[in-house]
Parts: structure tokens; C-alpha cells; sequence
């Protein structure tokens, strides 16, 4: 067991493990995971899903069988990723039993889709279905199409991992509906308890575009807010938390049984070199929140990782000061967001073209082989 993964578990912080292959299911690893790096849940996306069904000869069979079948490549995709989801939710089933927060598999819904609400819901729907685990997360983007759609999937009592945040109003507005899919479920006469979500508030990414526009201003106080804006972000994002978890809104819902929409720091593996390669874990430890990582980050917070205790609330005020310095120097942090969402909406997409070319690939191989 590592002593710092632990220490950092028992600080309130749940980790996931952003990566997932048939690998490390069938190996053990997955398990191993859980039981000695203190992993609770596991998040996946397209290019994980690429990459590991590229680099292992474990999906061969199930592909081949899908070519005997005549399936087309969409659903070759959907049949491999929800296998493995469904798997690694078996595995995660005894952490689910003890923590029902936690214990959680997401996986994306198609990401043609972000712009696309009915599509959206109908892929989620898919999804859920298919997996048939009360511990899946369904991921769906938090773009402006995507908001009524987190809103529905919750109200039909569908768990939602709600990915893509990058703004603190974007991210109010992924809390609001939440709460307005809670009443709905709520009316209906869902039972709330088993219903659950994360908001992942990306991390990384923000310093990576705020540091480039700092690096091209120059001068003594550029230099002095280089990497400072993604962690400030994170922190005024748990006081908008902090703020709807005290009103009167989300007390009526959770005397109903709601859970609350705990934030998530996602891409939290450092990638300007001069960081520290814990520099997202440990300035973002408060209770109640997960941080999900690559295994690189968390094989360095086990080795070197220092915890200071909760470093989150109470910050917002000082956060606040980090975007006021941004502004006086040039920086228009409106328009970093606008480039992240873009952006990441893009990535999404690649990253299910990656996918789909991988398989095509595979499924290629497979039809070879069977002549």
C-alpha cells in the first residue's frame, strides 16, 4: 500500500485512475490497483480506448467474431469500450458496495454528438443500457448543447460524469442542471440515492494556454503568474460548489435523498516540465472531490507527493486576486475559455477518429484472417 496514496485518500480526496485496457483487466492490475494505490474509480475516453486496443492482441477475438457478425465499425467501437467498462465495473463493484460514490467507471458518449442534444441523450441512453451497472458514468460534454442533455439524463435517473468544464459560470450553470434533473427525477418519484455525478473541471489545460499568452506579454509580472491560473480557476469552481451545496435549492433535494455533484479535477498530469509533477494534487486537496490521474502522476504523488492538509476552501478570495492580476497585464481569460472549449470539443472528436480508424484497422486485420 502506498503510505502517500493512502494519506491523500484519508484527506477526502477519491483517485481514479485515468486510464482502462482489457489488460489491465484480465491481468489483475486494475484490482491490484485498487488494493494497493487506493484507486476508487476509473475514467476513460476515446484515445485511451485507441491506444489500448492497438497495442493488445486481448480485443482480436471479440473483433473477429464482430466481423463474422457483419457489424459495422460504430458498433465494433460501441461493443469493445462497453465490455471493458462493464468489466472494470465489476471490479470496481465491491468499492460501489462500500462507497456508493465511488467505485465508478465513466465512458463518453459518441463525441460527434457535444453540439448535438437529442443525440447526445440517445448515445447516453445507449450507454447506460448497454453497461448495465448501477456504477457506470455516463460522460457527457458540458458544452451548451450538452447542458439540457445532463438535465434529461438525470431526470431518467442515468449517472453522469459531465466532462469538458472549464469556466466557473459554464460550471455553475453544469450544477444548475444537475439540480433541475434531481427535481425532475424527484417528481417522477425516482429514488435520488441512486442517482450520482461528478463535474470534471479541467486542470492542466488552462495553464498551458494562460502561460502561452503570459509568455508573449513578458516582462517581471508575466513571469510571476506562470502557473498560477489553473489552480486559482479550480479553487473559486469548489467555492461555486461550496455556494450551491448552502442553498436552500440543494438542501430540499438532499433531504430528498440527492447525492451532491462532487467536482472532479480532471487532466491533472502536469505538462509544462518546470511544474512539479504533483503540482494538481496536492494545491487541489479538499474533502469531498476526486482527482483523477494518469498513472504517471499518480506513480509520483506515491513517490514524492507532499499533502498540506485541505489547501481548497477558503481560497476563493485569494484565487480571485490571481485573475485580477491576469486582467490588469492583458490577459482576457473570457477568450482562453472560449479557445479551451473550442478546443477541447475538437480534441474530443479527434480522439473519436482515432478511435474509429484504430478499429477499422483491427477489424481490417481480423477479415484478413479469416480468409
Amino acid at each position: 500500500m502506498s503510505d502517500r496514496l493512502k494519506a491523500l485518500a484519508d484527506a477526502g480526496v477519491s483517485i481514479w485512475l485515468d486510464d482502462l485496457s482489457r489488460e489491465r483487466i484480465e491481468t489483475g492490475n486494475l484490482a491490484d490497483l485498487v488494493k494497493e494505490k487506493s484507486v476508487v474509480g476509473v475514467t476513460t475516453n476515446p484515445t485511451i480506448f485507441a491506444g489500448a486496443i492497438a497495442d493488445g492482441e486481448r480485443y482480436d477475438d471479440q473483433v473477429r467474431r464482430l466481423v463474422e457478425e457483419g457489424k459495422d465499425v460504430d458498433r465494433v467501437v460501441f461493443e469493445l469500450t462497453t465490455e471493458d467498462v462493464r468489466n472494470a465495473c465489476d471490479i470496481m463493484a465491491p468499492v460501489h458496495a462500500e462507497h456508493p460514490a465511488d467505485g465508478r467507471v465513466s465512458i463518453e458518449v459518441e463525441p460527434d454528438l457535444a453540439n448535438d442534444t437529442e443525440g447526445t441523450m440517445a448515445s447516453a441512453r445507449a450507454l447506460w443500457s448497454a453497461v448495465d451497472r448501477p456504477n457506470v458514468l455516463i460522460k457527457i460534454p458540458a458544452t451548451k448543447e450538452g447542458l439540457p442533455a445532463i438535465t434529461a439524463a438525470v431526470a431518467e435517473g442515468i449517472s453522469v460524469n459531465v466532462t469538458l468544464i472549464f469556466g466557473i459560470e459554464r460550471y455553475r450553470e453544469v450544477m444548475d442542471a444537475y439540480l433541475a434533473g434531481l427535481e425532475q427525477a424527484r417528481d417522477a418519484g425516482l429514488d435520488l440515492d441512486r442517482i450520482h455525478s461528478v463535474a470534471s473541471f479541467f486542470v492542466s489545460r488552462v495553464d498551458t494556454e494562460v502561460d502561452k499568452r503570459l509568455e508573449s506579454i513578458g516582462g517581471e509580472e508575466a513571469e510571476a503568474l506562470k502557473g498560477m491560473a489553473a489552480v486559482a480557476n479550480a479553487r473559486l469552481a469548489y467555492a461555486a460548489f461550496e455556494e450551491v451545496i448552502a442553498s436552500d435549492r440543494w438542501k430540499l433535494l438532499a433531504d430528498a435523498g440527492a447525492n451532491p455533484q462532487r467536482p472532479l479535477w480532471a487532466s491533472t498530469g502536469v505538462k509544462n516540465q518546470a511544474y512539479s509533477d504533483t503540482l494538481y494534487v496536492t494545491e487541489l486537496v479538499v474533502p469531498g472531490t476526486v482527482n483523477t490521474m494518469p498513472e504517471k502522476t499518480m506513480e509520483a504523488f506515491a513517490d514524492h507527493g507532499e499533502l498540506r492538509g485541505d489547501v481548497v476552501t477558503g481560497t476563493g478570495g485569494e484565487a480571485q486576486q490571481v485573475f485580477d492580476r491576469l486582467a490588469d497585464i492583458g490577459v482576457d481569460f473570457e477568450d482562453v475559455l472560449l479557445v479551451l472549449e473550442h478546443e477541447g470539443v475538437d480534441k474530443f472528436k479527434k480522439s473519436w477518429t482515432e478511435l474509429v480508424e484504430t478499429v477499422s484497422g483491427q477489424m481490417e486485420k481480423a477479415g484478413q484472417g479469416g480468409e
